[in-house]
Order: C-alpha cells, then structure tokens, then sequence
C-alpha cells in the first residue's frame, strides 16, 4: 500500500526518478483556491488507488525543486500541476481545473 509523500529538495526528488518506473507528482501552491481544489481530486484518487506511487511538493516551499523539475523535463512551470512519470520521462502532465478524479483515473489506470 502507497502513501503520498512530500517532496522538498531536488536531493529527494533524483533517486525517485531514477528508481521508481511509474509515479504521479502534484505541484500544489498553498495559496490558490484552484490548487486547493486540484489537491482535494488528488488526495481522493490516492487513497481509492494506494497502488499508485505518488509525491507532491508546495510550491511555496519547494520552488527550487519546482523550478528543477520544470527546467529539467522542459515543461512549463503551473500551479497546481500534474505529471505522470514513466521511465525517467514525463509521459503525462496537466494544471488547473484539469486535475480532476476522473482525469488522473483516465490517464493513471486506464
């Protein structure tokens, strides 16, 4: 069974990439009403699917981290944000009123 994490330093973050095939990573900003609502769908999809490795960072206080991940993997910076790994890539990603339930369902599970 998988619980969320929280990630802070992009020390943490590397060895989740280069270990783990298949996670979904959720940037959420603390002070967005819609990351609240993002976060909120996202919190109900871990815990119907403990299956699914799973991270998020606050962006207030991981934007380094935040800023890695988008430099490194050449996405553009959102909040809240979504991002399906697979295999060191991003196969996946989405923002805003768009992380719902039935859209990390739909792209997670199949």
């Amino acid at each position: 069974m998988w619980k969320k994490k929280k990630l802070e330093t992009v020390e943490q973050f590397e060895p989740i990439v280069q270990e783990v095939k298949h996670f979904l990573l959720l940037k959420h900003s603390l002070t967005c009403p819609i990351s609240r609502a993002a976060f909120a769908e996202y919190e109900k999809f871990v815990e119907d699917h403990p299956e699914v490795a799973t991270y998020y960072l606050y962006v207030q206080e991981a934007r380094p981290l935040s800023n890695y991940i988008a430099e490194t993997f050449s996405i553009k910076h959102e909040s809240p944000q979504a991002l399906l790994f697979a295999n060191g890539s991003v196969k996946w990603h989405t923002s805003h009123w768009s992380i719902t339930y039935d859209e990390l369902k739909r792209q997670i599970i199949g």
